[in-house]
């Protein structure tokens, strides 16, 4: 059996991310910078002069908004990642640009055959026929930063390798101090950019793409989740692929190969015969586990990190963004879960934001509390086709700004994620409602849970 540099795991030191400085900027920076001014420049003159000639219909924005699209695609991982961030983000960029940057959500450029057998080599000592049974040279997808390829182990498992684009981190934080550069420097002029806080956004891209770098975080994240899945015997209905450690190594992970359809292939999901309802609701029932109860949560919820397996069961992947709120907040998070399934009482609500900060402490939780109920209670009661917990919280963190209080941003991980499994609600359970949902909170709240089942007459799913 082939034993990798990670074979009995990552050491310690391979679990820490080290970021490069952001507002560093020298040679490097200032070469690359006029590159991509001329690679912009020259994709937006073309798609202009094509849009003279061939409009089609199209404003001159779509077809510039367009040339920048295929700048970025020039561009390569760093600018794709930016393209998507943007077409994530539509409600804060203009519409032609984040229309134009959803073409950026489908799969990038995969590295060629020749790397790829390199880069296996260099990562486990020896070429992939002779680590593999087999091994295709082909991938299975290509993202910004990795790609996968299928392949089988020595014993027969088939498994999936997720092996990382060469000089990746080098070339995607030059070009993110290059984003931050023009970002301080002349897009804050901009009202757009202001109302889109985008030095912010490169910071954050920045902190995100570092954790995605670091292969053996991810491996190390990915393990943690999947065996606290069953931490309380049950879940059998949801899972995510096992690490294969001694294939592993600092730019390639080695795993299960998992066969199925993203969450919003609804009408394959339709085709399986799966109960769409019942195996949603069986994910987020763990990722809120994940969250409230073991920590680490799933931060990055778009349908093809969700998927549904051809057996029945669901499967999370990918595991390079993980979010963990702090106690404070994940206290928070519990008692407005609580109060919104089990029993109303909005005094722990406003109690609860005071500990936080977003509600001032001389608020009197017996008059603000029935208040917000009032406002709150006719919306939790509606199903997932008119109303969005996500969007909820959302507003709740405006709230906190309002105050002056500093909500973590973890929490607008939080809502990000509520909000991908409505959207795949809408479709599956419009008339499911999420905040009333006794299920999820079964192994958060036993007690209660079970006497308020008991007490409506619930019975709750395996």
């Amino acid at each position: 059996m082939h034993r990798g540099p990670y074979a009995d795991g990552p050491p310690p030191e391979a679990l820490e991310v080290h970021a490069p400085p952001l507002d560093k900027f020298g040679f490097a920076e200032l070469r690359r910078m006029l590159l991509i001014g001329f690679v912009l420049t020259a994709a937006v003159l073309r798609a202009s002069a094509s849009w003279v000639f061939r409009r089609r219909g199209r404003s001159f924005a779509t077809a510039a908004s367009e040339g920048v699209v295929e700048g970025f695609d020039q561009l390569g991982p760093t600018f794709v990642k930016l393209g998507q961030l943007i077409a994530s983000s539509p409600s804060l960029f203009p519409t032609p640009l984040a229309d134009a940057c959803l073409k950026m959500l489908d799969e990038v450029r995969p590295f060629d055959q020749a790397t790829v057998r390199r880069l296996v080599t260099e990562q486990l000592g020896r070429p992939p026929e002779e680590v593999f049974a087999s091994f295709d040279d082909t991938p299975l997808s290509a993202a910004s930063i990795a790609q996968v390829h299928a392949c089988v182990l020595p014993d027969g498992r088939d498994a999936v390798i997720k092996l990382q684009r060469p000089d990746i981190a080098h070339r995607m934080n030059t070009d993110l101090r290059i984003q931050y550069f023009f970002a301080t420097k002349l897009l804050r002029r901009f009202t757009f950019a202001q109302r889109a806080n985008v030095v912010g956004m490169v910071q954050d891209l920045h902190e995100v793409t570092n954790q995605e770098l670091n292969a053996a975080l991810e491996a190390h994240r990915q393990t943690y989740f999947r065996d606290h899945i069953g931490a309380f015997g049950d879940n059998e209905g949801i899972t995510a692929p096992e690490v294969y450690w001694d294939f592993c190594a600092p730019h390639l992970i080695c795993m299960e190969r998992m066969v199925g359809v993203p969450m919003d292939d609804f009408e394959r999901i339709a085709e399986l015969g799966v109960d769409g309802e019942l195996v949603l609701r069986r994910g987020i029932k763990v990722w809120v586990e994940a969250a409230l109860v073991h920590g680490t949560f799933h931060g990055d919820l778009h349908a093809g990190n969700l998927w549904v397996l051809e057996d029945g069961r669901a499967s999370y992947l990918d595991f390079g963004i993980m979010g963990e709120l702090p106690e404070l907040w994940r206290e928070t998070m519990r008692d407005i879960l609580f109060t919104s399934t089990i029993d109303q009482d909005y005094r722990r609500v406003v109690r609860a934001y005071q500990r936080v900060g977003v509600i001032p402490a001389d608020v009197d939780p017996e008059v603000a509390g029935p208040a917000i109920a009032m406002v709150m209670e006719p919306m939790l009661n509606q199903g997932m086709s008119t109303m969005s917990l996500g969007d909820q919280l959302k507003a709740n963190l405006d709230l906190a700004n309002q105050f002056g209080a500093t909500a973590p941003k973890e929490l607008l991980l939080v809502s990000k994620q509520l909000m991908y499994f409505e959207r795949y609600a809408r479709i599956l359970a419009p008339d499911y409602v999420l905040a009333r949902d006794l299920f999820l909170l079964k192994n958060v709240f036993p007690e209660a849970v079970a006497a308020a089942a008991a007490e409506r007459g619930v019975s709750l799913p395996e």
